[in-house]
């Protein structure tokens, strides 16, 4: 498990700083911003994509064999909201951290 566990270990990092990063966005930055960036389907996908994101490390912490699926899907939610955050503009910090948390789920998933 220990081996397991450090194998997964960057891509537990990279979900939970885009958990941090999606999260932190929507509070401190969507809504205080208004207009674009709290439209509910934006909104409500940044919110989604952080809680992938922490469900996803939170399963790789476990060490069960379901983080591939979790992986998978938190690949996909990641780059919807990239594509989102691109969209609404000035939320570059959320783009990248999507999109490198997307890249190293992809690999866990496959």
């Amino acid at each position: 498990m220990h081996q397991m566990l450090s194998e997964m270990q960057p891509c537990i990092d990279e979900c939970l700083r885009c958990y941090q990063t999606c999260l932190g966005m929507a509070s401190n930055h969507c809504l205080p911003a208004g207009g674009k960036h709290i439209e509910p389907e934006h909104f409500r996908l940044t919110l989604a994509c952080a809680e992938i994101c922490r469900t996803s490390a939170h399963f790789m912490l476990l060490g069960t064999a379901h983080h591939k699926h979790t992986c998978a899907e938190c690949a996909d939610v990641c780059e919807d909201c990239a594509r989102s955050c691109e969209q609404v503009g000035d939320m570059q910090d959320c783009v990248e951290q999507c999109r490198a948390c997307a890249e190293s789920c992809r690999k866990m998933a496959a």
